[in-house]
Order: C-alpha cells, then sequence, then structure tokens
C-alpha cells in the first residue's frame, strides 16, 4: 500500500504538470521508476500502461474546452503512432539510454528558444500547411517510447517554438499522444508475448506502482483543459520554456550520474 501511496502522489504531481503545460507526465514517472531500480524499458512499459488511462482522461478534457487544432491532429497521431511503435520495438531489444544525450540537448535548446520567444512576447501564428508537423509526430513518437516519456518535451514544445497558440499546442499534443500511447502500448505486448522482451518479467513486480500512476492521473487529468484555457498565453509559454530546462537539466545530472 505504501508504494501505491506513492506513485498515486506521484501521478497526480506529474499529470497535474503535464495536463497544464503538455509534458512531463511520463518524464517524472519514468525517472521515479528508474530511480526505484525499475529496468528501462520497463519503466517506459509501466508508464505507457498508466497513461493510455491518463491521456485519455486528458485529451477528453482537453476537447471540452476547445484546445484542439483539429487540422494539426491528425499528421501528428499517425505519423506520432508509426514512430512510437518502431521505438518501443528498438527498446525493447536495446538500452534506450544510447540516444539521452541527444534528447537532453534537445529539450535545453528548445527551452532557451521559447524563453526568449516569450521575453519578446512574440505574437502566434497559425502552423501550415497541417502536414508539416507530421515528422515532428514520428520523432516525438520515437522519443517517447525510448525515452519513457518525450512526446510531451519533444511535440508540445516544439509546436509553442514554431509560433503555435501555447494552449492549442498543448491541447493537441495531448490529445494525439492518446493514440501513440496505445500503440506504444500495444506494441510492448506484442513484445512481450513473442519474447522480444526478456524484461517482460519484470513488469508484475510494478504493479501497485502501475496502478499508482494511474490512479494518480485520472484523479488529475479532468483538469487539464480547464488549467491551460485559463492561464495566460505569456505565462503558459514561459512556462513551457522553464519547464524544458528544468527537465534538461534533471536529466543531464541522471545523465552524468550526478543523482
Amino acid at each position: 500500500m505504501d508504494t501505491f501511496l506513492l506513485f498515486l502522489l506521484v501521478g497526480v504531481l506529474a499529470q497535474a504538470v503535464d495536463g497544464a503545460l503538455g509534458m512531463a507526465y511520463g518524464v517524472i514517472s519514468s525517472s521515479v521508476l528508474l530511480a526505484f531500480g525499475v529496468p528501462p524499458a520497463t519503466a517506459s512499459a509501466s508508464v505507457h500502461g498508466a497513461e493510455v488511462f491518463t491521456t485519455a482522461a486528458s485529451a477528453g478534457s482537453h476537447i471540452w474546452h476547445k484546445n484542439v487544432e483539429w487540422r494539426l491532429l491528425a499528421p501528428l497521431a499517425i505519423a506520432g503512432v508509426i514512430g512510437g511503435v518502431v521505438g518501443a520495438y528498438i527498446l525493447a531489444g536495446i538500452d534506450g539510454r544510447v540516444i539521452k544525450p541527444f534528447i537532453v540537448a534537445y529539450l535545453a535548446l528548445m527551452g532557451l528558444y521559447i524563453l526568449w520567444r516569450a521575453t519578446r512576447n512574440a505574437p502566434s501564428r497559425p502552423i501550415r500547411p497541417a502536414w508539416i508537423v507530421a515528422p515532428l509526430g514520428a520523432v516525438g513518437g520515437f522519443f517517447d517510447a525510448v525515452g519513457g516519456g518525450g512526446w510531451g518535451p519533444t511535440v508540445s514544445s516544439t509546436l509553442v517554438g514554431a509560433g503555435g497558440e501555447p494552449r492549442r499546442a498543448i491541447g493537441t499534443a495531448n490529445t494525439a499522444e492518446f493514440f501513440v500511447t496505445i500503440a506504444i502500448s500495444a506494441t510492448f505486448v506484442w513484445a512481450l508475448v513473442t519474447g522480444h522482451w526478456r524484461e517482460a518479467d519484470a513488469l508484475a513486480n510494478h504493479a501497485s506502482a502501475v496502478a499508482g500512476l494511474v490512479v494518480g492521473g485520472l484523479l488529475a487529468a479532468p483538469f487539464a483543459g480547464h488549467i491551460t484555457k485559463v492561464v495566460p498565453q505569456r505565462v503558459l509559454t514561459y512556462g513551457v520554456g522553464g519547464l524544458l530546462l528544468i527537465l534538461a537539466t534533471f536529466q543531464g545530472l541522471q545523465l552524468w550520474g550526478v543523482i
């Protein structure tokens, strides 16, 4: 029960941040699981299993509050599913930490750029044509599967950095994430059944943690759309940029063995 309550709190915190700023549920949850000694593939599978439920609730909240840019959703989600399936298959067979330095560098650079845009109070502009977000979706899905939570930091931040309205960028990315998460989770299940994933037995040992992440995430997810809708655009932009730098710093310290 102690494990369940701990991860329930982690799930509430992670989803509250993710729902408001479009990122961090996967990164926070995966980082805590890794800190408890959970293998990378098992941590990623656990988080994506929980996200099947939390992203559904979060997506519904953003749709209800009209935070979704519908013309961007399909190309983003379809490409994200493809990238996520490829990433999940690769992670099930190798150590995904190989590409972690590149993810950290991208988060830091994008965070600095978004903060620079916020200081200039740069106006939002439509992202056209819609299909141009497809490569972003593919990369985001791949990073999400391999890194255990890279969709929001990659996709939400890039949409905001490209000039998208923050609340619609966050809402669209969160809604597309639901489809990506289902695809990644299905790939992990397939890898488990076919024996491609050698660490599958470890997943059963962390059922309480996964249950806590699900319940905590579901408690916070319904408020996601409302928070994103009411917070001023410039504050959201500062929040996204600042959170990216925090995530990059935290993951960089993990990478260098400081924490």
